[in-house]
């Protein structure tokens, strides 16, 4: 550890035990280096207690997890494995006041558990904080440097957080933990239910974790897509009983850009054929026009706005702007798949077999 920097956090804070929970399904290609960024970390190695909640990986995971002594190994050998099954498991066989929970796809950037932790103890109302995690290759493709703009909020209170964070286990304890029956969404779920608790979550101007999303290919960016659809609709279905009004703009923006676009083309396509004449043609291209405006809405409207609040040169701002028009697609048919399964009690289920983590440069 660099002595200096010790000197300078212990001035500050005084140091507490953490537990860092990782969760991962056919990981062997990220597993080490997550663990690895965990142990050579700024911060007194007695006082760091590693779970590794494996959700039923048919590769080298849980093997390379148990070659670390300091790793506790819980192998939960799920057929439909959730996020939340695996870090309740984490967080639930440890004891230490503060949680750190990470993916299996992210390096843990030396100094943040220390920065964490003396933003906790500085405010004992907050709940969780964040830091800043950042893709490791945005240029690598144009669905990684999307992720990379979108993981961040501003420096400050914040009203949610994603996989990457730091959290109190009185926190944990009084909201009761993850929703183990989420497949998407679970992290602003939990969130949510701990700000009701009466906690405040902290992003912190300091970087937590690099990550790698690894994705290459338009199909796996519309599957992700389309699953954050899902999130949206099967979050707001929960918070939305309690008369809560969290995600319901969200959604109502997808179904009115997504589900307007496709409503539109259809009109588009069934009144010429209905009423094949001038007044026909000419509804049907109001139709058309007007389905195509609200799902570019952000692509003809907003670039400005993304340039200003994104620091975006415009270039760039109008790339942000086709991906927020063009995803309310896949995240309408998301919405409706959660719909449709609730009417027939079939949920969205993860599938372990499908589920690996991927590299953007392999070699790396």
């Amino acid at each position: 550890m660099n002595q200096e920097h010790n000197n300078h956090h212990t001035a500050k804070e005084e140091f507490s035990s953490i537990d860092c929970v990782i969760i991962g399904i056919n990981s062997e290609k990220t597993l080490e280096r997550c663990i690895n960024s965990i142990l050579s970390s700024d911060y007194p190695r007695a006082l760091l207690h590693i779970f590794y909640a494996d959700g039923g990986s048919t590769d080298r995971s849980i093997e390379i997890a148990r070659t670390f002594t300091e790793v506790t190994v819980i192998e939960l050998n799920l057929e439909f494995p959730t996020p939340g099954i695996g870090r309740n498991a984490g967080w639930k066989a440890g004891s230490a006041p503060f949680v750190q929970f990470l993916d299996s796809d992210t390096i843990l950037d030396p100094e943040w558990l220390a920065t964490g932790v003396e933003a906790m103890n500085d405010d004992r109302e907050v709940g969780a904080v964040r830091g800043y995690r950042r893709e490791m290759h945005p240029e690598r493709s144009f669905f990684n440097w999307v992720g990379d703009l979108e993981w961040n909020v501003l420096p400050g209170e914040c009203d949610s957080f994603g996989g990457d964070v730091m959290i109190r286990r009185d926190a944990l304890e009084s909201s009761g933990g993850y929703d183990e029956e989420l497949v998407g969404g679970e992290d602003p779920e939990l969130s949510w239910r701990i700000h009701e608790a009466g906690w405040k979550f902290l992003m912190l101007d300091a970087l937590m974790t690099h990550h790698d999303l690894a994705m290459l290919k338009t199909a796996q960016y519309l599957r992700r897509s389309y699953r954050s659809g899902y999130g949206f609709a099967a979050v707001q279905s929960r918070i939305g009983a309690t008369g809560s009004s969290f995600w319901k703009t969200e959604q109502r923006r997808i179904i009115i850009k997504g589900g307007g676009f496709l409503a539109g083309i259809l009109a588009g396509i069934a009144i010429p054929a209905v009423q094949p004449n001038i007044a026909g043609i000419t509804v049907a291209a109001f139709c058309l026009a007007g389905g195509t405006v609200l799902l570019l809405g952000p692509r003809l409207f907003k670039v400005d706005k993304f340039m200003k609040e994104n620091r975006l040169n415009r270039n760039d701002a109008k790339k942000y702007a086709w991906h927020c028009s063009l995803v309310a697609l896949p995240q309408f048919f998301g919405i409706v798949r959660f719909y449709t399964g609730r009417a027939f009690n079939k949920p969205l289920k993860n599938r372990r077999n499908k589920l690996q983590t991927r590299l953007s440069n392999p070699t790396s």
